[in-house]
């Protein structure tokens, strides 16, 4: 506000009297009680006015500047910069529209896919078949380990194949979609995946009948579903516009115990499977004279035991740069 006297020519103040002209005026918000929270008080001297300036230190409306209701004749209010309530409301009302109007514009130049929707109802499907494909593995094999207990791990691969192949068989739409681009995942993370547990599944498990009586199947199909649980569902949902907190830390969480056990388990799988890949020479060969070497199956497969541990690490790596996208912003922001 402004301070004049309508009168006097030239107001000539000097410091002193400005404090003591600012402190007058201040000294009416020591009888503000409750109307007028605290403020900080600024005040400039020109030839012709003292200029006042008051900082609220918090935002709210006052009803009035001065002790009295009726203002007094010397003070002028800068009408440049008067604003009311309703004024406020408008502008905040202006603002409001204008974000609104440059959202449009700003949405309007990026190029619309005609085949979104088709695309979010392909992918919610999918993940939907895949979510109740590896629950009913989960709870096949669970409510089996309560009942027979420790006998369950031995025939676990006759009573859960056939699911295990149609959904790892299915698992494969998932390169695809990562080299067509419908979704954003990186081609190699999920190339290892899927590549490696079929590699299991079906050359390992499915070629050697020894294999398929053995404890560490229950283990190694385990580990796959209970992942599996909790990743088809964020990604089903995410195709609806819906994020669940809590699955959204399960999802980024659980694979930090489970994605090394199950790596562990497929690892001690392979070991168990060289000596009968080596007895029978089953996928062996022998390269064309002149070379005429055999290679071994069974030595590919010690190869692959170290590229497994290797393609553990690429999927780590990729998991956590997830887990910190998703999850590392929202802890920076609590802090």
């Amino acid at each position: 506000m402004t301070a004049a006297h309508a009168d006097v020519p030239e107001l000539a103040l000097t410091s002193a009297q400005s404090r003591e002209a600012a402190a007058a005026w201040a000294s009416v918000g020591a009888s503000r009680s409750s109307d007028y929270p605290a403020f900080q008080l600024e005040y400039k001297v020109t030839q012709r006015q003292l200029n006042i300036s008051v900082q609220k230190k918090e935002s709210n409306w006052w009803k009035r500047l001065t002790k009295q209701e009726r203002r007094p004749m010397f003070l002028a209010p800068d009408f440049d910069r008067w604003l009311d309530e309703s004024d406020a409301e408008m502008e905040l009302k202006a603002k409001e529209e204008e974000e609104r109007i440059n959202k449009i514009r700003i949405e309007s130049r990026v190029p619309k896919d005609s085949f979104r929707q088709l695309k979010r109802g392909y992918l919610f499907m999918y993940n939907l078949v895949q979510f109740l494909g590896f629950s009913w593995i989960f709870v096949n094999m669970t409510v089996r380990l309560f009942i027979l207990g420790k006998d369950s791990f031995y025939d676990t691969f006759h009573t859960i194949a056939d699911m295990m192949y149609f959904c790892q068989t299915l698992a494969f739409i998932e390169i695809l979609n990562s080299l067509a681009g419908i979704v954003r995942s990186p081609f190699i993370p999920s190339f290892l995946q899927v590549l490696g547990r079929n590699f299991v599944l079906f050359i390992v498990l499915g070629n050697v009948e020894e294999m398929q009586s053995k404890a560490v199947v229950f283990f190694v199909f385990y580990c796959w579903s209970i992942t599996e649980l909790f990743r088809y569902p964020f990604y089903m949902l995410s195709c609806i516009d819906i994020e669940w907190k809590l699955l959204t830390w399960i999802r980024y969480t659980i694979w930090i115990p489970l994605y090394p056990l199950g790596t562990l388990a497929e690892a001690v799988c392979l070991i168990q499977a060289i000596p009968f890949f080596s007895e029978t020479g089953k996928f062996s060969f022998t390269l064309p004279y002149p070379m005429s070497i055999t290679i071994k199956f069974s030595f590919f497969l010690q190869i692959y035991v170290i590229m497994l541990f290797l393609g553990l690490f690429i999927n780590l790596r990729h998991l956590y740069k997830q887990r910190r996208q998703h999850l590392g912003s929202k802890k920076r922001k609590m802090k």
